[in-house]
């Protein structure tokens, strides 16, 4: 599926709210690719707006690539390439599987500087207020898609290490590596978060659009926090899972994640 870039969702807020219903439809195959969507007057009636509120979603869904309007057969749905385009990684040992991210798929670098660290990276990092980092902005893409931004905080003693040419060739993790780092663990966290325009630029979306957010932070071995990861993924390219057990007996009983499962 080839998804081009818009600088906006559709006018009215009505018509934004349709466009990311059907959307979310789309990416989650509840409309088959190939298949035809309902008609504009049974949207219309499903969602409870206008049919030009409906017209406007579904030429924003055309423009960003989900459909295709064809002159009296009505909103097509575009095939996506291979049988499943998203990207598959394991909750359980995300951390491994987004290194091994780094050797199947390409990055390029969008910005590199050296900087007063923010006050919620520097708090997570254990710097000084007026501690320094050198922040990166990445994109990572795979067959040329764009399915994550990526934003990286290393305190600047250990990132004057490498330098811009090292971070765009390079997985972060072989130069903190490098340089002495010796990685002992790391805190994630998953949430949602709507995409901003510089974002939405750079993964081709629409501003507002859904996205998944990871934050991580990177610990050495006597502690000291050493990488701070905000990354955003596409939802329709990239997703979580993971595979669990029913474990133990009694009251006692419980679910419990399968580390080092494979994911299907």
């Amino acid at each position: 599926m080839t998804i081009h870039t818009q600088t906006a969702l559709p006018e009215g807020g009505k018509a934004r709210r349709v466009y990311l219903l059907l959307r979310d439809d789309i990416a989650n195959d509840r409309f088959a690719e190939g298949s035809l969507l309902p008609g504009e007057n049974r949207l219309a009636d499903s969602y409870g707006v206008s049919r030009v509120t409906i017209r406007r979603a579904l030429d924003a869904l055309a423009a960003d690539g989900w459909i295709e309007k064809r002159t009296g057969a009505g909103s097509v749905v575009v095939p996506r390439s291979g049988s499943d385009s998203k990207i598959a990684a394991n909750f359980a040992t995300l951390i491994p599987q987004l290194v091994e991210f780094d050797k199947r798929t390409t990055a390029r670098l969008l910005s590199f500087s050296y900087e007063r660290a923010p006050s919620a990276v520097a708090r997570s990092l254990g710097l000084p207020e007026d501690g320094k980092v050198q922040t990166a902005v990445r994109v990572r893409l795979s067959d040329g898609q764009a399915f994550s931004h990526l934003t990286t905080h290393v305190p600047e003693d250990i990132a004057r290490s490498y330098d811009e040419a090292d971070l765009a060739t390079q997985p972060l993790f072989r130069l903190l590596e490098r340089s002495g780092v010796k990685v002992e663990g790391a805190h994630q966290s998953v949430t949602a978060t709507l995409a901003t325009p510089d974002v939405a630029d750079a993964l081709g979306i629409s501003v507002g659009s859904a996205l998944l957010a990871l934050r991580r932070v990177v610990r050495d071995s006597d502690g000291r926090g050493v990488e701070h990861l905000s990354a955003l993924y596409r939802p329709d390219l990239f997703r979580l899972e993971m595979t669990l057990n029913r474990v133990g007996a009694g009251e006692a009983r419980h679910w419990e994640p399968v580390i080092g499962a494979q994911d299907e």
